[in-house]
């Protein structure tokens, strides 16, 4: 119902992704706001990603939907918590992309999000049982 009161809104130009990724961010995404109308997600759940539906090389350094999608996955994974979802691939993102690639061999522990990190991150469940702390002891 959502994705049809929002795609008879769209402008010229919207992809049917840019309207799910809002959808989901308006109704399911963590960490979009931090206040008591969105916590976190309570443990052991798998809220929605939706910011990004792809592959691309996503690095240190970078902002946006790609990064958005990186971090949401990380966290569902334990890699993360919700509340680092902010869109920039920093210190704390890099850390979680490399301890998830050590988890998961034949990965290269290197922080870069190639397709084959991409495909390991899409098709991974949670790995670990509580995030990990941050900074690292």
């Amino acid at each position: 119902m959502i994705r049809k009161m929002l795609s008879s809104r769209r402008t010229a130009g919207a992809s049917a992704l840019t309207v799910v990724a809002l959808a989901a961010a308006l109704t399911a995404a963590p960490g979009a706001s931090a206040d008591e109308y969105n916590p976190p997600p309570p443990p052991g759940s798998s809220p929605v990603c939706a910011f990004y539906d792809g592959d691309g090389l996503t690095m240190y350094g970078e902002r946006g939907d790609r990064v958005s999608q990186v971090q949401c996955m990380l966290a569902n994974r334990h890699y993360l918590p919700w509340s680092a979802l902010d869109g920039t691939f920093g210190p704390q993102t890099l850390l979680a992309v490399q301890r998830f690639q050590a988890d998961n061999p034949p990965l290269v522990p290197d922080g870069l999000v190639t397709p084959v990190t991409w495909s390991a991150l899409w098709h991974a469940g949670p790995t670990r049982t509580s995030p990990l702390p941050y900074p690292p002891a």
